[in-house]
């Protein structure tokens, strides 16, 4: 069900060539009311360059649908969990080319360019480079290791803003509304069309959940957790042993 739809027509810089609608950013979220407007007003120039915005709710209890309409062109309801979400946004963004972004995660001032490059020359889809921010220092080191293992293994993380062309979306069959590891999947089925274009551009995410459980406990429970489900662990098994509930 849509809450806003708003623009019909897509502004475009000045000495800038962007089609209405080239690229679509999916952003699913979930009680974010304490940091959605800075999260979209970040994304601003963005759209002022004819980037639509889909901002995906999956359910809020606080004021983020209300404070999210003003910022973005759509606003959609769907069941939680974050391929659930994505989907919907996915099937109602007018995008060639879709951008999924998390809630945490912040996207370079370039972004736009970089996509393009990458579309137009490398690959139907791809992913950037992360930083992890506002955490301990040895996160870097953390994050150093997630994009040389994405490099190496043509697999991507939600974290790493993942991009395709909507063809290559259809192709894959979208997003599995599983309670998690949706992104692995999506990457295994992107990568059995394409190697990703793996940008040095970085995004930026919060390290708000490392510093939540320790950086050393968060690593080694991501680890486990993909370790069993490469394994032929249901990632349904896995949401209720680990406590995890849909995002």
């Amino acid at each position: 069900m849509s809450v806003k739809d708003r623009r019909e027509e897509s502004m475009a810089a000045p000495g800038i060539e962007v089609q209405p609608h080239e690229l679509s950013i999916v952003i699913p979220v979930l009680d974010e009311a304490a940091g959605v407007v800075e999260h979209l007003q970040a994304l601003q120039g963005l759209r002022a360059q004819g980037v639509e915005l889909v901002v995906v709710d999956g359910g809020s209890r606080d004021d983020t649908v209300a404070l999210a309409a003003p910022l973005a062109d759509r606003v959609e309801q769907a069941g939680r969990g974050r391929g659930r979400q994505m989907n919907a946004g996915a099937r109602c963004a007018r995008g060639r080319v879709l951008l999924f972004l998390h809630a945490d995660t912040r996207l370079p001032a370039d972004a736009l360019p970089a996509v393009r490059q990458a579309i137009g020359e490398a690959s139907p889809w791809g992913r950037f480079d992360v930083r992890i921010v506002d955490g301990p220092a040895a996160l870097a080191m953390v994050a150093w290791a997630m994009n040389l293992r994405s490099r190496l293994t043509g697999i991507a993380t939600g974290d790493q803003a993942m991009f395709c062309t909507r063809a290559a979306f259809d192709r894959a069959g979208g997003f599995p509304e599983i309670p998690l590891m949706e992104d692995i999947v999506l990457s295994r089925r992107l990568r059995a069309i394409a190697r990703p274009a793996c940008l040095r551009t970085r995004v930026e995410t919060s390290g708000r959940r490392w510093a939540r459980h320790g950086v050393v406990r968060t690593v080694l429970t991501m680890w486990w957790l993909r370790l069993r489900f490469w394994l032929g662990a249901s990632p349904e098994a896995l949401a209720r042993a680990y406590g995890y509930a849909p995002r």
